[in-house]
């Protein structure tokens, strides 16, 4: 028998697109603040934001995902992250234009299948939800986050890994 338990998901925005990833890697969501900057990095490595007293990485989830850099407003927000990983929790923070909200999606809601016509790279998406007037898509998070990310973290910045 499937698991019939609605997934809870913080949703997002990234220009006029909807995403949501899970609440259970969400610790928590931040006003943003400019980051230092860390020569050499990545270009979606943006650099790294103080949170009580430990470094965190931070990444722009709109270079991660291959689209246009945008200049933050008031609604920019840092979706801090807790991933698992082979040994430890990869804390990092995700740039976003906008938080939205938490939602519940019943398993039977979410489409499978990532071929949705898109303009960013299909392996990213866990699945979709329609919505009247076009889809949240749930990322797959631990795919936007590789593991050569993981380990460039740990390379350039071992307290933020």
């Amino acid at each position: 028998m499937a698991d019939r338990t609605p997934i809870q998901a913080v949703t997002f925005a990234i220009g006029k697109e909807e995403f949501a990833v899970p609440v259970p890697f969400v610790r928590e969501i931040l006003d943003y603040r400019e980051p230092f900057a860390i020569p050499n990095a990545p270009a979606h490595f943006v650099g790294l934001i103080d949170v009580r007293g430990q470094g965190i990485a931070i990444i722009d989830l709109r270079l991660r995902l291959g689209l246009a850099r945008a200049e933050p407003t008031l609604q920019t927000r840092v979706l801090v992250m807790e991933l698992p990983q082979q040994d430890k929790t990869l804390v990092i923070g995700l740039v976003i234009d906008k938080a939205l909200s938490v939602s519940a999606f019943n398993p039977d809601e979410i489409d499978t299948s990532p071929d949705i016509g898109v303009q960013w790279r299909s392996d990213y998406i866990q699945g979709v939800v329609r919505k009247q007037g076009g889809f949240i898509v749930l990322v797959d998070i631990g795919r936007i986050i590789t593991g050569d990310d993981a380990a460039l973290l740990a390379q350039q910045w071992p307290q933020a890994a």
